[in-house]
């Protein structure tokens, strides 16, 4: 009876022991997939905001890209206009027209002067010119901004006989108020007696 006793013993230890292993084994199969489980989800996660960066990055990249090329042709468009106007000015060297004192009657050098001006305007019909008369300093300013203004109406008379069209040509008297030469001896003033011509595009 007493040995029976043991044997019963011994199994009941025996499936104790068994029953334990198999439970330690579960518990550590469950943390074993538990931590490939985390482990999974940390590499999806790192895999997720590389791929969030990736776009992100490349729509930086379009971006700065797009706005580069808006900021090149905004400046190519601010520098047309000034290259085109910087070729008239190249283009248009005419002298200035002097006139001797208190006259605005056009010497013979005068008009051959504006012979290549209308010549040019004529060939370039997409510009108009202005013309600035001016004076010397001798005289009051009312006096002087009068005969510019003669000096100025005499050249576009001129200029019209030779064919301009006479709404392509303007006319503003200066007077005295912008001398070529401050000075104020007799050659100072030669140079300053004059009509100036500033061509523009249309």
């Amino acid at each position: 009876m007493k040995r029976s006793l043991a044997i019963l013993g011994i199994i009941g230890l025996i499936v104790c022991l068994s029953f334990m292993v198999m439970t330690g084994c579960a518990k550590k199969s469950a943390v074993k997939d538990q931590a490939v489980s985390a482990e999974e989800k940390a590499a999806a996660d790192r895999a997720a905001a590389k791929a969030e960066a990736d776009t992100k990055a490349r729509a930086d990249q379009e971006a700065r890209l797009a706005a580069e090329q808006r900021a090149k042709e905004e400046a190519e468009a601010r520098v047309a206009p000034q290259a085109e106007a910087a070729a008239v000015k190249e283009e248009m060297t005419f002298k200035d027209v002097l006139f001797e004192y208190d006259k605005f009657s056009l010497k013979p050098e005068s008009r051959d002067i504006l012979k290549q001006l209308a010549e040019w305007l004529t060939n370039n019909r997409n510009n108009s010119v202005l013309i600035e008369g001016n004076c010397d300093e001798r005289g009051t300013t009312e006096y002087n901004l009068a005969l510019g203004e003669r000096r100025a109406k005499e050249a576009m008379k001129y200029l019209v006989e030779l064919g301009v069209d006479g709404k392509r040509i303007k006319t503003i008297s200066y007077g005295k108020e912008r001398p070529l030469d401050p000075g104020n001896t007799e050659e100072a003033w030669a140079k300053n007696r004059r009509d100036h011509f500033v061509v523009t595009s249309k």
